[in-house]
């Protein structure tokens, strides 16, 4: 288990100047007031508050985030009160702590007016204060990575309500590093048959390709050498459930897939990416149908990147994605990227750096809340919050009223989780549709 030092010493590496005072004060508190509690596993339940914090570490979030942590179940799980929480932490912090332990009962498979409805207070403390998402998804992550100790019907409902609602969530924050993995350890558990599979296809075909990498890393970087670019070459691997949904999307096999390896090419400047991307085609065909620019036109969660696919060495198809360092980062931490928080206007201090609040993520999720709130009916605004975080999909009702998730762009498909076949509607249906299955 991290010690008090280890802790304080993660933040310093990203911030010298952290309040060292309030990380050790919230480290000691949390620690008395959990006591002798155990976890499932049988570790002492100070381990996961602490593990949380680790994670938010990871997120270069400041020491407040930290801090709220820690405490995040105190109120819930211990004697700790409200006041006493205010009194010790200033009442922002406790507000935060509330307002997480509020949410800790958030059930989103059963019971559909309840869940509807602490959906809504989910949605409607995050647009109060980002730092109560970027709490409940690193203490979601935990939780998914210590699945194992819970009974397999619970393991499950908490599986499908990760895939259901925090992931695509953390998807739309921008938080893709968080939202990948949330849904690898969901498949894990939803579909624990065609996990294995993939998996195992997966490692053999890297087996297989260990030299191949190196191979395109070498290439790539003496390109960018002859060019005079600066650029950091990594290698990416698909995870099994991109490359599952994948199959099932485009209904193909698994040796049909061509991108199973993918590069990502860092570099200092905009100006650099397209000089970069201008020797990529030079010397490389580019797959005709494969060029996206996200950064004349970012996406919806403030991703900013282009991406090629080109005919490279030993005429392998290899999948770039060419990026700024911070575009980079937004790409792995999303809004966390930024150190969003409220702090008395739309504009704070976060790490030596003015911010803004008014990120294209930040914005979609306080315009959801605005819209989705208008409504009466809980069940409502829950079935349009999901087709609002999944708005890439189409959306069907079986003919015995069940709402299922179809691939666009297929006439024909299988659900990702499930066997059973299903008719879709046409690939022109609009974003968001929901559609009639006969």
């Amino acid at each position: 288990m991290m010690r008090q030092y280890e802790l304080v010493e993660r933040v310093q590496r990203y911030k010298p100047d952290v309040n060292e005072a309030l990380l050790n004060k919230a480290y000691v508190y949390a620690m008395q007031k959990h006591g002798h509690q155990r976890r499932a596993s049988g570790d002492p339940y100070f381990s996961h508050p602490l593990e949380v914090a680790a994670i938010l570490t990871d997120m270069r979030m400041d020491e407040a985030t930290i801090a709220v942590a820690l405490l995040h179940d105190t109120i819930e799980d211990t004697s700790a009160t409200r006041a006493e929480i205010d009194t010790l932490f200033g009442p922002d912090m406790g507000k935060l702590v509330e307002g997480l332990t509020k949410l800790k009962k958030l059930d989103l498979v059963s019971k559909k007016a309840e869940q509807a409805e602490n959906l809504r207070k989910l949605l409607l403390a995050i647009s109060d204060d980002v730092r109560v998402l970027l709490v409940k998804l690193a203490d979601r992550l935990h939780n998914m990575r210590t699945l194992d100790h819970m009974r397999p019907e619970k393991r499950l409902r908490i599986a499908e309500e990760t895939m259901e609602i925090y992931a695509p969530l953390a998807g739309r924050m921008g938080m893709q590093d968080m939202r990948e993995e949330l849904e690898e350890l969901a498949f894990r558990y939803i579909n624990p048959e065609a996990h294995k599979a993939v998996t195992e296809r997966l490692a053999e075909f890297f087996d297989r390709n260990k030299g191949v990498v190196g191979e395109i890393e070498h290439a790539l970087s003496e390109l960018f050498v002859e060019h005079a670019l600066y650029a950091e070459v990594k290698s990416r691997r698909k995870k099994p459930w991109s490359v599952f949904r994948k199959m099932e999307t485009k209904a193909i096999s698994f040796e049909q897939l061509s991108d199973l390896i993918g590069f990502r090419v860092i570099l200092a400047n905009i100006e650099d990416c397209y000089r970069a991307l201008g020797a990529i085609h030079t010397r490389w065909s580019m797959v005709p149908g494969r060029f996206k620019d996200y950064i004349s036109t970012p996406k919806q969660n403030d991703y900013r990147s282009i991406h090629t696919t080109i005919v490279g060495p030993s005429r392998q198809r290899v999948e770039l994605q060419i990026r700024t360092q911070a575009m980079d980062a937004v790409a792995e931490y999303g809004v966390a990227a930024h150190s969003i928080y409220k702090d008395h206007g739309s504009k704070t201090e976060a790490a030596g750096h003015t911010i803004s609040k008014d990120t294209n993520a930040y914005a979609w999720l306080r315009q959801t809340i605005e819209a989705l709130s208008e409504g009466d009916n809980p069940e409502e605004f829950l079935e349009n919050t999901k087709l609002e975080l999944f708005q890439d999909q189409v959306f069907a009702f079986t003919p015995k009223g069940r709402l299922i998730a179809l691939p666009r762009g297929r006439r024909q498909s299988t659900s990702p989780m499930q066997s059973t076949p299903m008719s879709v509607t046409p690939a022109s249906a609009p974003r968001s549709t929901v559609a009639s299955c006969r």
